[in-house]
Formats: structure tokens, sequence, C-alpha cells
């Protein structure tokens, strides 16, 4: 891996600023909401929008990915991502009201189709740059991390530059995406294709014989991915309305607040990255209890409509996805064949960022109702999510194997793969789920 860790510096680079280029608004989206003269379901729409276009278009990324190579659709998408970080941080400097709102969002949009093509490509190329177990869990924990820490120092970051200027936040984000983009140009160096890619129509049917082989894991893990993305940013939105409505909270002061549940996220995060080695039965129960940790986080807020109970616990719950999340990431990179890699990763992603789009605008909505039901909802979500994790992912009673010879017999009992961590032994082109 020491060969390799300036591709790793760049590479994490890539998820730290498309984190930052999100999350950075939500400590600031009151203010937004004041200053554009727009309702709260509306600015949540500045999340929600930048979500839902990569869900759209993060399937196509990874196919083109598989097809051309990795850095071939990172480097553009960096640079579309930067386009569009100008245009929103252009539009609320010069614009106002119902007009600044609509190009902001356009901009939004824009850097949500560069976001598409950036970090969800980040993970199938950290598979191909190796080929032991250990060294793609350790890079993968370390890019999860660089993730979760983008989400630690957003709301610190977004509160300090928009008390310099309130769209400061918007203009940030090019000059970040420019950063990022000359350390893959430079430092990035992709491993070369020995074989020829697959045509469209084979490739479709490739994919289509994947989901069917191993569809019950896959699922389950896309699955939990939105989930863990849901409670997130729901729980950020909740705190960061909640902070300044009621406790007049704002400023860096509040993204200190939002910060610490996101620090245990990404401490979390980190220490389960260097741990899962390749324990298959470790990765089952580890993503479990983190799941049943934070539904049991959840629940307990729910009774308390208190603001301490509602960081405190929901820091353990953040622990909780810390751990469940380095062993989505390893799961899905590793359990299908080099030539699907991206597109299947890329599914996992588009479901990551589909919880990314439901947190805010679901919350909105439910954070007139009563406390319990509102965090009812989502401690249900996550009661989901651990029951994926028991009943779908059985290290013990994985499929059995297409031949019945005794090497594959032995293989499956050795590897144990099932759907505890989802993968087959690097250069196998098949697991025997």
């Amino acid at each position: 891996m020491n060969d390799k860790k300036w591709d790793l510096v760049a590479l994490a680079s890539i998820p730290l600023i498309m984190t930052l280029g999100n999350s950075m608004l939500i400590p600031i989206l009151p203010q937004i909401e004041r200053e554009l003269k727009v309702s709260a379901f509306k600015v949540s729409m500045l999340i929600t929008v930048y979500a839902v276009v990569a869900i759209l278009l993060i399937p196509l990324a990874g196919y083109l990915s598989d097809r051309f190579g990795r850095k071939a659709v990172i480097i553009p998408s960096l640079v579309i991502a930067a386009v569009g970080g100008a245009v929103a941080g252009v539009a609320a400097w010069m614009l106002n009201g119902n007009i600044a709102y609509w190009t902001i969002l356009g901009g939004r949009l824009l850097q949500g189709i560069g976001a598409a093509g950036a970090f969800p490509i980040v993970i199938p190329l950290v598979g191909d740059m190796f080929n032991d177990e250990n060294e793609v869990s350790k890079s993968l924990g370390i890019i999860e991390t660089s993730n979760t820490f983008g989400k630690v120092i957003s709301p610190i970051l977004g509160a300090a530059l928009a008390v310099w200027f309130w769209y400061a936040p918007f203009m940030a984000i090019p000059i970040l995406c420019v950063l990022s983009l000359i350390l893959v140009i430079f430092l990035v160096k992709t491993p070369r294709k020995k074989e020829k890619p697959p045509t469209f129509t084979e490739f479709v049917a490739s994919i289509r014989d994947v989901l069917k082989e191993k569809g019950r894991w896959l699922y389950a893990s896309f699955a939990i991915g939105g989930i863990c993305m849901f409670v997130i940013f729901g729980v950020l939105y909740y705190l960061s309305e909640t902070l300044e409505s009621e406790f007049a909270l704002k400023g860096v002061l509040k993204g200190l607040v939002l910060a610490i549940p996101l620090a245990a996220l990404c401490l979390s995060s980190f220490l389960a990255g260097k741990w899962i080695g390749k324990n298959k039965t470790r990765m089952k129960w580890l993503g479990f209890a983190g799941l049943s940790l934070l539904t049991v986080s959840l629940g307990v807020i729910g009774l308390f409509d208190n603001i301490y109970v509602v960081v405190g616990l929901f820091t353990l719950g953040s622990a909780g996805i810390g751990a469940t999340l380095p062993c989505l990431d390893a799961l899905i990179t590793e359990g299908v064949d080099k030539k699907q890699r991206g597109t299947i990763t890329a599914l996992f992603s588009s479901m990551r960022f589909i919880g990314v789009s439901l947190g805010p605008p679901v919350v909105s909505l439910l954070i007139g109702s009563h406390h319990f039901l509102l965090f009812g909802v989502l401690a249900a979500s996550g009661a989901v999510g651990g029951l994926l994790t028991l009943f779908a992912v059985k290290p013990d009673k994985g499929d059995q194997p297409t031949s019945g010879s005794k090497q594959k017999q032995d293989e499956t009992s050795m590897d144990v793969i099932g759907t505890s961590r989802g993968y087959a032994p690097i250069g196998r082109k098949k697991s025997p789920f």
C-alpha cells in the first residue's frame, strides 16, 4: 500500500470534497431560507436535487467507468461539479429572490451531475488498485473515513464561511473541486486494463447475471446504505433547524454541535475499516451491532424531547453508522468481478444518494409533528437495516456453488462467504453465494 499512498491521498480528496460540497449547506439552510425568502421545504430541495440527479446518473457513470476507465470518468465529473458550484455561488452573490433560488437550484443540479461520476467511481478504483483483501479493506476504510471526516468538518466550515458571506460556502465549492482535480490528474495512476471491455449488450447481460446470482445480499446492502444516509441527513437537518429556532444557536458554535455526532461516525468508520480484515462473520455482526445501536439510540431519543439527549444519543447512533459503512463498501467492492464492479458499486452509491435526498424533506414534513413520531420513523428505518443485516446476511449459509466439485465445496466452507461481507477472494471469477 505504501507505493500507492499518494494515489490514495488524491482519491480520498474526492469524497472529502464532494461531502463538503453538500454537507456545508446543512448548518446554513435556515439562513438561506431567510435570505431567499423561501419555505423550509424549498430550501431542503437544495440538498435533494443534488442527490436526485446523482441517483439517476450514477449507474451510467459506473458503466462508463467500466467501459472507458475510472479516471476518464472522474476527471470530467470534477470539472462539471466545479462549474455547478460556480453557477450556484454567482447566483447567490448577484441575484435575489426566486430568480436566485432557481438559478442556485440549477447549479446544484449541475453539481449533482458531477458528483455522480466522482465519489461513486472512487470505490471500484480502489478495488482495482489492490489484489490483497486486507489492503482493499484498509484502503476503503481510508476512503470512507475521508468521506465521514468531510461530514465532521462540513458544518463547522460551512458555518464559519457563512459568517463572512452567507453564500461563501457556495463559492468555496469550485475551488475545492479544482484542488481535487489537480491531485487526481498528477497523482493517481490507474491499473491498465488487461482485457477488452465488453459490449453494452454483454455488459447488461453480465449485470443481470450478477444480480440474479447475488441479489439477496446485494439488494440488502443497497438498502442498508440508503437507510444510513437517510438517518444521518435527516437528523442533521432536524438539529440544524432546532438549534437555531429554539436555542438561537448560530454560526460556528452550531457547526461545532453538529460536528459532535459526525466525529463519532468518522472515528468509528476508521476503526472498523482497520478491524474487519478477512473475517466475514465479523463483518456481519459488526454491521448488525452498529445498526442495533443506531435503532436503540433513535428510539430512546423519541421518548425524551431534550436537545442534550438528542445530541448525546445520536452521537452513539452515528458511531453505529460509522461501523457499518466500511463493511458495506468492502462487501460491494469485492463481491463482484472487476468487469461489473463500477456499475454495481454505482448502484450502491445511488441508494446512498436516495437516502441523502429523502432525509431533509421527510424530516422537514415531520418536524412540526410529535417528537416521538419523527424519531419513531427514523428508529424504524434503522430497525429495518438491522433486520436486513440479520436475515439477509448469512455467512454460514451462503448459496450453494454451481459446481459439485470438492474443490468448490472446500472453497465454500473455507471462505464462508454468504452475505456477511459479500465478496470472493481476488482473482476468483465467481463467489459461492
